[in-house]
This record gives structure tokens, C-alpha cells and sequence, in this order.
């Protein structure tokens, strides 16, 4: 991508009513567009990130057999009545509306009750169970206070994931899987050693449910970390989880972290309240076991900035950059002009993905300065007087190293 044609600009300016950096940030660097309080819109640069997240947990829950899907935003009313989740002082972050016949619908916030009723026409029998389905779908929440930028917003990106099981013992077995498979995930998203299984309020026939926090110093959860043990705690459950794990108030240290994503067992919960039941081997009707799973896609990605950015800007992992080197060409001389072109074309031959910053009417401190807020893991940087040292300047983002290498060479670490 030649960085002339791209419509985003990056700007030094910054609402002063957006204080968190995420989104001071990421507005910055035109990877998204503040629409009013909580609502953001992604851009091209937003949205490749956005995807690249998605792919990796699409990948990982692939590997534990969801099957992925879509489900409608509009819910009907009728529903949710069956479970009590319509009603405001049971869910208060409905957006509720009324179609053109006066029925009211629901903005979904949560697709559980949705889930089971398109299975009621599927599930029959034992043979039609386990079977585990997921979405990527934009959620609409109303909180009454939307702010850390996209990590808590009225809009946003969610991965959610419904299984659905005969047995207790096989949901709990599932349930299990996916928590292995969320760690991968974070591990592969670059925050795996700084997230944890958090014990928290809720669950239906457990004391506690697990959350994934990841130690964040502008989170808004406060845990208690035994890192020996690796038991982190809820601030909200924590006195009962003392006494569950037999550890000590003392023994645990006190950190900031944020949500980034959380597994409910229902039992039979919804299955019961919505009479959806399924044929065992003896011919019997038997409740079905249910369990939902999500992840913040664009939560995550503000977590990732709020993490690893600096002085200079946004430092995106590798896995998830929306490219991988950030090319430029500080030089007016037309042969090492068009060796730049040549290195662009020859990297994206290669399948390497590129930024290229084609903008020679800049000065070079503003070129360099965008390279840093922009955050690709790699820079290239060719000019008269790198060529003379030998190459080309490649440098790290993440550590600032630079070295000044020949074409080959920087092409090779990029592959």
C-alpha cells in the first residue's frame, strides 16, 4: 500500500475529551474515527488489524471444532421474555427499538437465548450433540459511561461462542479446551504473559466464572495476583475466593488489568427456562447443557496499544500489524528512487506485506515521525546515505535497534 493513496493523514491534534491513550493514539494515526462517545469507525489501517485478530481466533476456534456463523442483530422481545434477560433490571445495556408494526426488538448485546432457539430446530437427539458454533459480530451495549477509548465501548467487535452438550461432564471437558485455546490465542496476539484466568462473580450453577485479564495499568478491574500459584481473583469475589483456594489476602499482589474476554457455564439453565430438549438413548427428553465464550476483538486491539506503545507511537506484535515493514525513500535522486520502487514491488512478490511512504514532498522528519506513531514492526528506510553505508537502514520498532544492511539481507529477515 503506497501511503499517497491512502485517504487516512496523520494528525499531531487530539480531542480533549478523549483521554485514554488508546484512542488519542490510534484517532492519531487515522486507524479510527470517533463518531461521538464509545461509537468508533475502523479504517482501512483499523480494519486490517481488526482482521488479522479475528483470523487468529477464527484459526483457534477452528481447532476445537466451532463452526463459524452469523447471527441477526434484531431480537424479538418474545425470546428473551422466556429467560428474563429482557427485562431492564435483569440486562441493563439494551438499545430496545419498535418495528413499523409496534412490535419491539432488542439490539442483540448477547446472542445465548438466540443461540438456543435456532437450535431447537436442529437439536433432536443425542446424536445431534456436542456441537460448538461462534460469530463475529458487532455488539451494541448502552453503558451509561462510555470511555477508555475502543477497550470499552457502546459499539464494538466481539468474537462469542455457544457449545452446546448432553452432559455435564462433556461440557465441562469442552469448557476446559476452550480456556487452553483462549491462552493461545493471547499468546499469539502477543499478551499471553501478562494474561490470566481470573476468578469473578457469576455463572450459573458455579461459584465463580473465569474471566481473561490482561495486567493493564489503565484497566479498569482490579485483581489479586498470586503469581507462585498463578491464581488471580476478581477484587468483586474476593473474599469468598480465600476461602475456596485457601490463600492469603497478603499473599497476593494487587494489579490493574482489563477484560479481554470471559467463558460462562449456564448448566441447563436456558435450556430449562426455554424447554429446548433433546432425545437421550433411551428415549427420553433430557435438558442441554449450555456454555458461551467470548473474546473483544477490538477490546483486545486497544489493550495491545495501551500495552506496548511509547513516546513515539503505536507498536503493533507482528502477528496482528496491519503490515509488516514500513518502507521509505529519503532521497530525490532518481536511481535510488526507483531502487525503492523496485525493493517495494519485490517484497510484495515475496508475500510481504508493505507500507510504502511515496510522499518525497515531505520533509523527513515528519516521514519518520509517522513511521513511529504508525507502529509497523519493521521499518526500511533507503537514502543516498544509507546506500553509500552499504544498504539500507532496517530498524525494529519494538527495541529502536538499527542497523544499516544490504537489500538481501533486510529482505531475508523480512521472509
Amino acid at each position: 500500500m503506497r501511503l499517497s493513496k491512502l485517504f487516512t493523514k496523520t494528525s499531531k491534534n487530539i480531542s480533549k475529551d478523549e483521554t485514554s491513550v488508546n484512542a488519542q493514539l490510534l484517532i492519531r494515526a487515522g486507524y479510527i474515527f470517533k463518531m461521538m462517545a464509545g461509537v468508533y469507525a475502523f479504517t482501512p489501517l483499523g480494519l486490517r488489524v481488526v482482521e488479522n485478530i479475528k483470523q487468529i481466533i477464527r484459526e483457534e476456534m477452528n481447532a476445537i471444532d466451532g463452526q463459524e456463523l452469523i447471527m441477526t442483530n434484531l431480537q424479538p422481545k418474545e425470546i428473551w421474555n422466556q429467560t428474563g434477560r429482557w427485562d431492564d433490571d435483569v440486562v441493563d445495556v439494551w438499545f430496545k427499538t419498535e418495528l413499523k408494526d409496534g412490535n419491539e426488538v432488542g439490539l442483540a448485546w448477547s446472542h445465548e437465548e438466540a443461540i438456543m432457539e435456532m437450535m431447537r430446530q436442529h437439536i433432536k437427539s443425542y446424536k445431534d450433540l456436542p456441537t460448538s458454533v461462534y460469530q463475529f459480530q458487532t455488539k451494541l451495549r448502552n453503558e451509561l459511561r462510555a470511555k477508555s477509548g475502543i477497550m470499552r465501548g457502546r459499539e464494538f467487535v466481539m468474537k462469542d461462542m455457544y457449545s452446546l452438550h448432553a452432559t455435564e461432564e462433556d461440557l465441562d471437558a469442552y469448557y476446559e479446551g476452550v480456556k487452553k485455546a483462549y491462552m493461545t490465542i493471547f499468546d499469539r496476539l502477543g499478551i499471553g504473559n501478562d494474561t490470566y484466568i481470573t476468578f469473578a462473580s457469576g455463572g450459573a450453577f458455579t461459584q465463580f466464572s473465569h474471566e481473561f485479564q490482561t495486567l493493564c495499568e489503565v484497566g479498569e478491574d482490579t485483581l489479586y495476583l498470586n503469581r507462585e500459584k498463578n491464581i488471580a481473583v476478581n477484587e468483586e469475589v474476593l473474599e469468598a475466593a480465600l476461602k475456596e483456594f485457601d490463600i492469603k489476602k497478603e499473599d497476593m499482589e494487587v494489579v490493574k488489568a482489563s477484560e479481554v474476554g470471559n467463558i460462562f457455564n449456564f448448566g441447563t439453565e436456558k435450556s430449562e427456562q426455554m424447554k429446548i430438549h433433546y432425545t437421550d438413548s433411551d428415549g427420553k427428553n433430557q435438558p442441554i447443557y449450555l456454555a458461551s465464550y467470548g473474546i473483544g476483538v477490538t477490546r483486545v486491539m486497544g489493550v495491545i496499544v495501551e500495552k506496548f506503545a511509547d513516546d513515539r507511537g503505536i507498536v503493533w506484535p507482528e502477528n496482528i500489524a496491519p503490515y509488516k515493514v514500513h518502507l521509505t525513500c529519503l532521497s530525490k535522486n532518481e536511481e535510488v528512487l526507483n531502487q525503492a520502487e523496485e525493493l517495494y514491488k519485490d517484497l510484495q512478490s515475496k508475500g510481504i506485506d508493505v507500507l510504502f511512504d511515496d510522499r518525497p514532498k515531505l520533509g523527513a522528519g515528519q516521514r519518520l515521525g509517522d513511521a513511529d506513531l504508525l507502529g509497523m514492526p519493521y521499518r526500511i528506510l533507503i537514502s543516498d546515505k544509507s546506500l553509500e553505508a552499504g544498504g539500507v537502514e532496517f530498524t525494529v520498532r519494538k527495541t529502536r535497534e538499527s542497523n544499516v544492511i544490504s537489500i538481501e539481507e533486510a529482505t531475508k529477515k523480512l521472509i
